[in-house]
Parts: structure tokens; C-alpha cells; sequence
């Protein structure tokens, strides 16, 4: 938050209501406290010196959960009216996310007890904040210690007791209190070069017959329409990359590099390049650059790809919650051990309400024993990825055959998570699984030694390195291609959270070819007919997996037509507008004439153009007269190729002017922000004169690199009162100052205001 845009009306307000209830300590919602510090496992060195500083991520709780669970239920019930419509960021931080009250509560204690705010959220679950040690004590009413590890050969530091906070409402979370457990890869492991019995591959197009990513697709996907077009994919990761790394692999590949699509994005501040020790750094790229090699080698034409580099997961999933646009497919490749099994499912739940699908690897330690620390592989919210070993028919060739990979995760949930609705008819004909906690994995993909990787700015290794951390970015870039067909028939919708969806089609007839079921080899748990605690379902069998998926693409050439907005107010005397457009199947591509009927009198129809070709828009004008009669009216738009006619509606209200005015006012009316934050001000309207309308926002001037909204997005009628205009400043955003011009709009009358915003470094 910035010191100028900070001190808005609407903080203002919540630290005075704040500061009438504090005095009233509070605990968490999760717990923060590890066993080993209080039951003498790790040895206590003392208290953190005083003036240390630490970043945390302070995270509230959501609102509404009871509706959240029901419309995440709908959201995934294809027999309710809600099924994968799919809420916007706006719509979730409005519906579940905490209040702006809460919010700059949250703020105004922070700065009250020596915190510095670095960076705010837009769905107002986080915010992140540094300090020293001594302030974060007397905040927290803890005392942070330093412990010698029990099984590592490290220190860490820890809180001696749960945290509380002087609030009138309990915070969900507060990350980086403690660094017990630090994140690792999940899935990445090495062949030990003396085991003779872990060969390599011999039929991958890459050096030494090694696999590419480009051999997954083959053997996975095997047709070459689909590509992952339109489709942004997300990847978590707790350390940058050095894209040299990336380019070698590809030159040496003899492919084309698509770094033209790839963001390095921080999230916290960590930095987003990573040199190897033998180049003067002290840092590890394998892991970053192969999920960049998997996910890309399935789907070679994404739109875009990002690598969320931060240090704490409450900040890396939180970006990828909030991010614009919004990454439909998400790859998580590390594993840690939280202190609350339960810290992320905010961010989980808020993926599933957007139509988000997280994939994260199940680890290499065979079998899931209670003390295997493979979160959140076992958490309800995503898709758990396991590992076989696999052959293909050729270089670059199809799918020839796969056993479960002896290393790869899966077993019955260490967290104790209880088992999801959807896994609940697998789970009863499994013999191994448990009928009471969530199973896993879901699904599966290659993960032996089979693999070509180049890291760390030296030489590239052929079937050296295996893993799971190979087979979920592997399932995202599958998932990019399933969402490329969805959306294509479906007005840009994704498929959201696939597993209950996955278990759907596994209890179904056409499993056998849907998935490769994989009915040999164990990780300790045998591979059977079926799901099974070795592979899951399986892995994927191509287009008729995307097809159950995502249904089958139309063979028979056509299209239909969409309005949006499929309603529109215009006051007396003046104009409004929708936007038709068409949706093709079947490779149609043909001329669509369009016209308009259904205006009432004194109202002008207008196409622009009057004739499209194939998949096209057309804006329709609405210009209304003053004499025109106020009400609502039918207007149909049709559209005519041939013998094919396709008809789209929009329904037009009529009002009359307004009598009165309003004001509007930003406050402050200028303020700064620094590159890679965000901050809001406070816009508010004052009706007059019988003004009693609605009133919509709208913003112009910002810059490139800046985001804004408001929230709420329109003012209900009268029109008196006041919405939330955020900025969201990339790291790459231009310096400068701005003058960004604020529009109120509603009643027949339009208001401005301006708001003086500094970009800074």
C-alpha cells in the first residue's frame, strides 16, 4: 500500500471503527506452533536477535464459507443451473473475500505495531508486511526462537507459542513465521548411476534416445490440431531460472524457443534469476526448466506462460489466484511440510470458484507413509499426479506401453484429509484405499529416468533425471489443450477443477479409451484394473480423453450468435450498445448477414458491420428518441448464411431522464505507487435533486503495465455512495506521473474526477 493512496476515506473509517474493539486479543484460524519445538525434539538456542527483519504474509479468512462449499458445489454439479460458470476475481473478492473494513483494519494494526505494508492483494486475502523481530513479537505476542533441527543438519527459527492479535476478528494465516520446512522439489530425482536396473529410455527423439517434451505429446496427444492456442498456464516456483538454461535445451533439440510467451514473475520479492554455483552463484534451475520443457512440449502454442517465483506459498498462490489473465491450468512440482495442513485451501477453493486446475506432483518416495511430506499432493482442492514408466513405439512415436514407476507417490492422505464426494464410488472397489481419507494420486504420466534436461548453465544430462516433478506440468500442458477445445465451443470457458470430472469418466464405459489403465508394476501399492493407489486412473489416451473431457469437437459446419450485454438501459434520448457475436463449429467460414428488428418506435437499429465472416463480432447500436416510451423491449439480431439462420436477443429497457445530478470525488486525488505494488483510492458520489439511478465506473489514462478496478464496479440507485478504485503496478509498468481520468456514468448523466498517480522504481 502507498503512503499517499493508503489514507483514503474508507481507511479511515476502519481504523476508527477498529480502534473502538481492539483490546480484544483474538487467535488464529490455522495453527503455527511445530511439535518438535514444544515436545524437546529440537533443541532451543534462544530468541532471534531483536533487529532482524522478516517478511510475512498476513492472510485473512473468507467470508461466506457455507455458500462458498454450495456454489462450489454447483459449480461442478452438471445438473445445476450454476455448472462451470465460473466466477471473475472481482466476483469472488466481492462474494467470499474479506471486507474492505477488515482489509485496512488489517493495515492500520500493522502500521500501528512497527510493520511496514510492502504489498497489498486484489482479493484482499494478503498482505504482506516486514519487520523486525522485536515488532513482530509485540505484535503477535510470541517470542521467535532459533532451534536446532532434529533431522536436518541446520538451524531454524520458529514461534514458541500460537500467535494472537489485538483484532475483532481472527486472521486465517500468517506465513513466514517460521522456516522448519523449506520447499523442495517434489519429484526430482537422479538415477544413481550404480543401479543398473534404472535404465534409461531408448526410443526418445532427444540425445541418447532421451525423451523431449515434445515426445510426451506424441505418446500422450499424438494429433497435431490442438495446441494449447488462447491458454495461459502457471507454474509455481520457490527460486528463479536462468533462460539460457531453456534456450540450450531447445537448440539442442533442434526446436524453435517460445521465449516470447514466458513472464518471470515475483510475487514477494525474491528474485527471478538463478545462477549455478559454477558460475558464481549458488543456485539450482532443474526443476524450473523442465517444467518449462514439459509444460511447453505439450502445449507448444500457449498463449502464455508464467513462472510465479516467491518464497512462501501463501504468496505464490495468492498471484496465481489474482494474476490477469487468469491461468486456467497451474503446475505445482515441490513439496514442503506446513505447519496446518489447511493454510492454502483459500486459495485452492478460490482456483475451483474461477475456474482454475491446480496439478501437483505426488512425489518419488513410493509408497505415502504418515510421515511422508508430500503436501499438499493429498489436499481435496487439486490433482494429484503419480509416475509409470514408459514406452513408445518409436522416436517421436505413439504410445506403446507403461507400468507404475516404482518410485513414484501415492497411498492414503498423511494429512488426514477427509475423502472428496467424487472419489468416494473409486475408493470402494479399490481394495488398498481408504474409504475414510482422500486417496492419491488422481492421474499419472512418465516420470522414469528416461529424460533430456539442461540446467545450471552446464553441460545437458540425457536419462539421468526422473521424476513426478516431469509428469504434473506434463498434465497441466494436457489440460491447456482440453481447455482449448472447451473453450472454443463454449465462448472462452474453461473446465475448471477436472477431478471430479476425471472420476466421472473413470467409473464410466468408456474408461479403457479414455486412459491408458496401467495394470502393472507398484510404488508398494500394486497397479490394478481401475484406479489404483500406483497410477491413479492412469494416464492420458489422447484425443478421446480431451473429448470426454471437453466433448468432441463438431464435425458439421455452423454457428450460433451471442449478445453481450444480453441487456441494455438507455435513458430517453440516448444510445447504448451490445456487442453479437458468432461462434463457428465445424470449420465454418462463411459470410453472415445480420440484421436487427423489434424497436419499438422512436428507436434506431444499427449493425456495424452488417455482414461478418465466420467467427466475428458486431457492435448493435441502440439509439432510443426522447418521444420513445419508457419500458422493456425485445430486440432479435439474426443471422443468415445460406440456408442457415441463427437468431441472438437483447433486451432493451427505456428509461427516462433523470431530474437531478451527482458528484463525483476521488480522494486522495493523487498519490504514487512503486513498481510491483498495489494500492486504492476512495471514489464517492453524492446524488442531488431527485437523482435515483444506478451509477457504473469507468477509468481511462492508465498506463501500460497497470491494472485498475473498482469494487463494486456500480453504485445501486440512488447512486449515493462509494467504491474502491485499486491499481495493481507491474514490476515492468513505466515511471512517470499519470493523470487518470475517473467516469461516473448512470441516469442520462456523466460525472469525471482525476486522480494524479505516480508510477516509482
Amino acid at each position: 500500500m502507498i503512503p499517499l493512496l493508503r489514507t483514503s476515506l474508507l481507511s479511515i473509517v476502519a481504523a476508527t471503527l477498529a480502534a473502538a474493539t481492539f483490546g480484544q486479543t483474538q487467535t488464529l484460524l490455522t495453527h503455527h506452533v511445530r511439535p518438535v519445538t514444544v515436545n524437546g525434539q529440537a533443541k532451543d538456542l534462544g530468541q532471534m536477535p531483536a533487529t532482524q527483519t522478516l517478511r510475512l504474509v498476513i492472510t485473512l479468512p473468507l467470508r461466506n464459507q457455507q455458500q462458498l462449499d454450495n456454489l462450489l458445489a454447483d459449480l461442478y454439479n452438471p445438473n445445476s443451473p450454476w455448472y462451470r460458470q465460473f466466477l471473475t476475481v472481482q466476483q469472488f473478492t466481492a462474494q467470499f473475500g474479506p471486507t474492505q473494513d477488515d482489509y485496512n483494519a488489517v493495515v492500520d494494526f500493522a502500521q500501528e505495531h512497527g510493520l511496514t505494508v510492502v504489498a497489498t492483494s486484489p482479493n484482499r486475502l494478503n498482505l504482506d508486511v516486514t519487520g523486525t523481530v522485536a515488532a513482530i513479537d509485540q505484535a503477535f505476542h510470541i517470542s521467535l526462537h532459533t532451534y536446532q533441527h532434529p533431522t536436518e543438519d541446520r538451524t531454524f527459527f520458529a514461534p514458541d507459542r500460537e500467535p494472537t492479535v489485538d483484532l475483532p476478528f481472527q486472521l486465517w494465516h500468517i506465513a513466514g513465521l517460521d522456516n522448519y520446512s523449506i520447499p523442495h522439489p517434489a519429484g526430482l530425482t537422479r538415477n544413481p548411476a550404480a543401479n543398473g536396473s534404472r535404465s534409461g529410455a531408448t526410443t526418445g527423439s532427444g540425445p541418447s534416445a532421451s525423451f523431449l517434451g515434445s515426445d510426451m505429446r506424441a505418446a500422450y496427444y499424438g494429433q497435431s490440431s490442438l495446441t494449447g492456442a488462447g491458454q495461459y498456464l502457471g507454474l509455481l516456483e520457490y527460486y528463479g531460472t536462468d533462460l539460457a538454461d531453456l534456450q540450450t535445451y531447445y537448440s539442442n533439440a533442434g526446436q524453435t524457443y517460445p521465449g516470447s510467451i514466458i513472464t518471470l514473475l515475483s510475487t514477494d520479492g525474491t528474485s527471478t534469476s538463478c545462477v549455478d554455483s559454477r558460475s558464481g552463484g549458488d543456485c539450482d534451475d532443474t526443476e524450473q526448466t523442465l517444467d518449462m520443457t514439459q509444460s511447453l512440449g505439450m502445449a507448444p502454442g500457449l498463449s502464455g506462460l508464467v513462472m510465479y517465483v516467491g518464497s512462501t506459498d501463501s504468496a505464490i498462490f495468492n498471484s496465481m489466484a489474482t494474476h490477469t489473465p487468469l491461468n486456467a491450468q497451474l503446475s505445482s512440482s515441490w513439496t514442503w511440510s506446513p505447519a496446518d495442513p489447511n493454510t492454502d485451501n483459500p486459495y485452492f477453493e478460490e482456483f475451483a470458484a474461477q475456474g482454475q486446475n491446480l496439478f501437483q506432483a505426488a512425489g518419488d518416495d513410493s509408497a505415502w507413509t504418515s510421515r511422508s511430506e508430500i503436501y499438499p499432493a493429498d489436499d481435496v482442492y487439486l490433482t494429484s499426479v503419480g509416475g509409470t514408466d514408459l514406452e513408445t513405439a518409436s522416436a517421436a512415436g505413439p504410445w506403446a506401453s507403461e507400468t507404475a514407476w516404482s518410485d513414484g507417490g501415492g497411498g492414503i492422505s498423511p494429512d488426514k484429509y477427509a475423502i472428496p464426494s467424487w472419489q468416494t464410488t473409486a475408493a470402494s472397489s479399490c481394495s488398498s484405499c481408504s474409504k475414510t481419507y482422500r486417496n492419491g494420486p488422481d492421474v499419472s504420466a512418465n516420470a522414469n529416468f528416461t529424460y533430456y534436461v539442461c540446467a545450471d548453465q552446464t553441460a545437458c544430462t540425457a536419462n539421468e533425471y526422473g521424476g513426478t516433478s516431469f509428469a504434473a506440468p506434463l498434465w497441466a500442458g494436457f489440460l491447456a489443450l482440453t481447455n482449448q477445445q472447451y473453450s472454443a465451443a463454449n465462448s472462452g470457458k474453461t473446465l475448471g477443477f477436472i477431478n471430479p470430472t476425471l472420476y466421472s469418466i473413470g467409473e464410466g464405459s468408456s474408461y479403457d479409451s479414455d486412459f491408458h489403465d496401467i495394470v502393472s508394476g507398484s510404488n508398494g501399492y500394486s497397479a490394478t484394473t481401475g484406479y489404483d493407489l500406483a497410477t491413479g486412473w492412469g494416464s492420458p489416451n489422447g484425443v478421446a480423453l480431451i473429448n470426454a473431457l471437453a466433448g468432441p469437437v463438431s464435425t458439421t459446419p455452423g454457428f450460433t450468435l451471442s449478445a453481450s450485454p444480453g441487456s441494455v438501459s438507455v435513458v430517453q434520448g440516448n444510445s447504448g450498445t451490445s456487442t453479437i457475436s458468432s461462434t463457428v463449429t465445424g470449420g465454418f467460414d462463411s459470410a453472415i448477414a445480420l440484421t436487427a428488428s423489434g424497436a419499438p418506435s422512436g428507436v434506431t437499429l444499427t449493425l456495424s458491420p452488417t455482414s461478418i465472416t465466420g467467427a466475428g463480432t458486431s457492435v448493435l447500436t441502440l439509439a432510443v428518441a426522447s418521444t420513445t416510451a419508457t419500458g422493456t423491449y425485445t430486440i432479435s439480431v439474426t443471422g443468415t448464411s445460406g440456408s442457415t439462420t441463427e437468431t441472438t436477443t437483447v433486451s432493451l429497457t427505456v428509461t427516462a431522464p433523470q431530474t437531478g445530478t451527482f458528484t463525483i470525488s476521488v480522494s486522495p486525488s493523487s498519490g504514487y505507487l512503486d513498481q510491483g505494488q498495489s494500492g486504492y483510492a476512495v471514489v464517492t458520489t453524492t446524488v442531488s435533486g431527485g437523482f435515483d439511478s444506478a451509477i457504473s465506473f469507468s477509468a481511462s489514462g492508465v498506463p501500460s503495465g497497470v491494472t485498475s478496478s473498482f469494487s463494486p464496479a456500480s453504485i445501486a440507485a440512488p447512486g449515493s455512495g462509494s467504491t474502491d478504485f485499486t491499481l495493481t503496478v507491474s514490476r515492468s509498468a513505466p515511471t512517470g506521473t499519470y493523470p487518470i481520468v475517473i467516469t461516473g456514468t448512470g441516469g442520462g448523466v456523466t460525472k469525471t474526477t482525476t486522480l494524479t498517480f505516480t508510477v516509482r522504481r
